[in-house]
């Protein structure tokens, strides 16, 4: 009787910790950010930007709201896009907010979304880390470390704009 009773609890066991082993990654569920990184620059120069990677590998859609940084006076959601004459603009993002739909991923990159830093109160220094807050609708704070990388390292200089 008792090998049976044994037997049935390492079928229970086996049953419940079975699925848990099996596919996706350790991560699934959850919203991730990678790669979070900045652009070098003087203290001088007025304002930066950070870029990253947002993985949704959640089942609810999300919205990254706002962010901050003890790094910056002011930190707004800002995008890049095409005025007349074929000249780059910049501007804070439409809503307010960028979204991250359930089991997509959304890039932050140069020439794109990113987060700006207004009015920067330290010098970004290439290999130095600045701690960023990041709020999203669903999946609450996160804070991350961008990394300042030299500005040879980035697709795309926009020349004085930090973005």
């Amino acid at each position: 009787m008792k090998q049976i009773k044994l037997i049935f609890f390492l079928l229970v066991f086996a049953v419940v910790l079975l699925p848990a082993c099996t596919g996706g990654t350790a991560n699934s569920g959850k919203l991730e950010v990678h790669d979070a990184w900045g652009r070098n620059s003087p203290k001088a120069a007025v304002n930066g930007a950070f870029y990253m990677t947002v993985v949704n590998n959640s089942k609810q859609d999300d919205s990254l709201l706002s962010a901050a940084s003890e790094a910056c006076s002011t930190v707004e959601l800002h995008e890049m896009y095409m005025m007349e004459n074929d000249v780059m603009g910049m501007r804070p993002v439409p809503g307010g907010s960028i979204p991250v739909a359930a089991g997509e991923t959304v890039e932050l990159k140069v020439g794109g979304l990113h987060v700006m830093c207004l009015d920067k109160l330290v010098e970004f220094t290439a290999g130095s880390k600045i701690q960023i807050t990041l709020v999203f609708e669903n999946a609450g704070e996160m804070s991350v470390t961008a990394e300042i990388r030299d500005a040879s390292e980035g697709s795309m200089n926009m020349e004085g704009n930090g973005g």
